[in-house]
C-alpha cells in the first residue's frame, strides 16, 4: 500500500491552531510596546536593499554579547518590526540583540537570503563585542543554522566568537518544500532545496547546536528538529533537542520576551535545553 504526504497540510500551521488569526496582531502590539521604551538603534543598514536593515537592541549596561534573531514566515513574508519584543529576554539578561529584515522571495532567492543573513551578522558583531548567540523560528531557524555549515559565508572570525546556535521551530530539511504550492514563489528546485538544508551540511566544528521545537506542533516540525539533531550529532556536533511540551508553532517563541525563561536561558547558556 503506497501513502501519499500531502506536504502543504504538512507545512500548515495556523490551520491547527486556534485563534491562528490573532497571533500576528498580538504580536505587533507587544512588539509597538516593546519598542517605545527600549534602547534603540533603528534601521541599520547592511546592504543597498531597502531590507537590508536590522534593529539593535541595547540594554542599559556595556552589552556581554550580541543575540542575533532572525524571523519566520517561510522567508515569503513579515520583517524585523513584528518581533521586537522577542530582544526583551536577551536584553533584560544584559545582551544585545539583533533583528535583521532580508529581501523576500520571490524577489530574493533562499540562497540570496542565507547571504543576506550572513551579512547582517558580520555588520551587527561589528558593532557589538563578545560572544555570539543566534536563534531564529521556523525560516529564521533554517538561517540561523545555516550560519554555521561548512559552507557558511561567515568568515573565520565571526565563526569563532558564536557560542551557541538555537533554532526554534527550525525548518532543518528542505526538500519537501519543493513539493508545496507555495514552492512556486520560493522558486526551490531539488538541487537548491539540498544545498540548503542545513540537516544534510556537517556543521561547523566546536559550536553547541540545540534544536527547540513545540510538543503540539505539527508532525513534520518535530521531524525536522529531530533530524537536526541526529544528523549533526553523528558528524560531531554537541546537538540537543528539547520538546517543549504543550506549546505550538505560534507560542513557543514567547519565552525570548521573558529574561528569566527556560527558552532565554537556554539561548543565554550555551547549554541548550533546561535539566
Amino acid at each position: 500500500m503506497r501513502f501519499e504526504i500531502d506536504w502543504d497540510d504538512a507545512f500548515a500551521n495556523g490551520a491547527y491552531i486556534d485563534g491562528a488569526a490573532e497571533f500576528p496582531p498580538r504580536w505587533e502590539g507587544a512588539a509597538k510596546g516593546f519598542r517605545a521604551n527600549a534602547r534603540l538603534r533603528p534601521d541599520i543598514a547592511y546592504g543597498p536593499h531597502p531590507r537590508e536593515r536590522y534593529d539593535l537592541f541595547l540594554p542599559d549596561t556595556p552589552p556581554r554579547g550580541l543575540v542575533v534573531f532572525v524571523h519566520g514566515g517561510y522567508w515569503l513574508k513579515f520583517d524585523k518590526s513584528i518581533w521586537s519584543h522577542l530582544a526583551q529576554g536577551p536584553v533584560g539578561q544584559g545582551w544585545a540583540v539583533a533583528l535583521p529584515s532580508y529581501t523576500l522571495a520571490p524577489e530574493a532567492t533562499i540562497p540570496q537570503i542565507t547571504a543576506q543573513i550572513a551579512r547582517a551578522v558580520e555588520h551587527a558583531a561589528g558593532e557589538v563585542a563578545g560572544p555570539i548567540c543566534l536563534t531564529g523560528h521556523s525560516a529564521g531557524g533554517h538561517l540561523a543554522t545555516r550560519m554555521i555549515c561548512a559552507d557558511t559565508p561567515l568568515p573565520r572570525e565571526i565563526l569563532d566568537r558564536i557560542a551557541h546556535v538555537l533554532s526554534i521551530s527550525g525548518l532543518h530539511d528542505l526538500r519537501p518544500l519543493v513539493q508545496t504550492q507555495m514552492n512556486a514563489e520560493l522558486g526551490l528546485t531539488d538541487a537548491v532545496a539540498r544545498r540548503e538544508s542545513p540537516a544534510l551540511h556537517r556543521p561547523h566544528p566546536g559550536i553547541p547546536v540545540t534544536a527547540w521545537v513545540g510538543g503540539h506542533e505539527r508532525p513534520e516540525f518535530l521531524r525536522q528538529s529531530a533530524l537536526l539533531r541526529e544528523e549533526w550529532a553523528r558528524k560531531g556536533c554537541a546537538t540537543r533537542l528539547y520538546v517543549a511540551e504543550g506549546l505550538h508553532h505560534f507560542n513557543v517563541i514567547d519565552g525570548l520576551a521573558q529574561a528569566d525563561s527556560a527558552l532565554t536561558q537556554a539561548l543565554l547558556s550555551g547549554l541548550g535545553a533546561p535539566e
